[in-house]
C-alpha cells in the first residue's frame, strides 16, 4: 500500500517553549488575525503596531504589554482574556493499568463478548472524540449483530482469527492484522474462526459543538 505524505510528522519534537505564556498569545493573536482574513501589515495599520513588532508577538518572541494586548483585542473585537486561553488549556492524559479498563455494555452485546473502554477524554482543543477498546470474544454465538455509527474506526487483531465484515465485503482479521475503514457502513464481526480472539477497536469521530 502506498499511502500519500502525511500532514502531520508523529515524531516532529515539541517547541522547547510550547507551554510559555508568550508562545501561547502569540498563536491566538496570529489565528485571530487569520480569522478575519487580515495581513500582519492589515493589523499592523489598524493597531499602530509595527509589523516587526507584530511578527514578534506571534512567534512568541516578545512579551506585549498589557496596553498592547488591549490595543490587540480591541481591533480583533476579541476579549483579551481569549489571548491566554491556549496557555491555560488542560492537557489530558489517560492511564489505564492491564487489567482495568471499564467494561461497557454495548448494542448486540451478549456472553462471552467482552467490552473494555481502555481511557476516555472530553471536550478537548483537537475537536476529535477517541474511544480505545479492548474486544474480547470467547464463546461462539448463533447471531452477529453489525454496528453503524458515525466516525473512522482501527481494528488491530491481538489473538485469535475472525471473519470481519463491512458493508459487502468480508476480512479474516489474524494477530497483527489492522482494518481501517468507516464506520457509517455496517460492520462486526461475522465468524469467530479461531477463538479466544482479541483486538482493539479505537473508534474516532467528530466532537459535538
Amino acid at each position: 500500500m502506498n499511502a500519500k505524505a502525511l500532514s502531520q510528522d508523529p515524531h516532529r519534537v515539541g517547541e522547547d517553549r510550547e507551554k510559555v505564556l508568550e508562545v501561547a498569545i502569540g498563536r491566538e493573536v496570529r489565528a485571530f488575525r487569520k480569522q478575519q482574513n487580515m495581513t500582519v501589515a492589515d493589523l499592523a495599520k489598524a493597531s499602530g503596531l509595527s509589523i516587526g513588532m507584530l511578527s514578534k508577538i506571534e512567534n512568541g518572541n516578545t512579551s506585549p504589554s498589557l496596553n498592547t494586548l488591549q490595543t490587540l483585542s480591541h481591533v480583533l473585537s476579541v476579549p483579551l482574556t481569549a489571548f491566554l486561553r491556549r496557555f491555560e488549556e488542560k492537557r489530558s492524559a489517560v492511564h489505564t493499568k492491564a487489567g482495568h479498563g471499564v467494561e461497557m455494555e454495548r448494542d448486540g452485546t451478549r456472553a462471552g463478548h467482552q467490552y473494555n473502554l481502555l481511557g476516555h477524554i472530553g471536550s478537548n482543543s483537537s475537536g476529535v472524540m477517541v474511544e480505545p477498546y479492548l474486544i474480547t470474544l470467547s464463546e461462539t454465538s448463533d447471531i452477529f449483530p453489525t454496528f453503524q455509527h458515525e466516525g473512522i474506526e482501527t481494528i488491530y487483531m491481538l489473538e485469535g482469527a475472525v471473519d470481519y465484515r463491512h458493508g459487502t465485503e468480508v476480512f479474516r482479521l489474524e494477530p497483527g492484522d489492522t482494518l481501517f475503514f468507516d464506520a457509517d457502513a455496517p460492520h462486526g464481526p461475522e465468524v469467530l474462526v479461531r477463538l479466544p480472539i482479541r483486538y482493539l477497536s479505537i473508534i474516532s469521530y467528530p466532537q459535538a459543538n
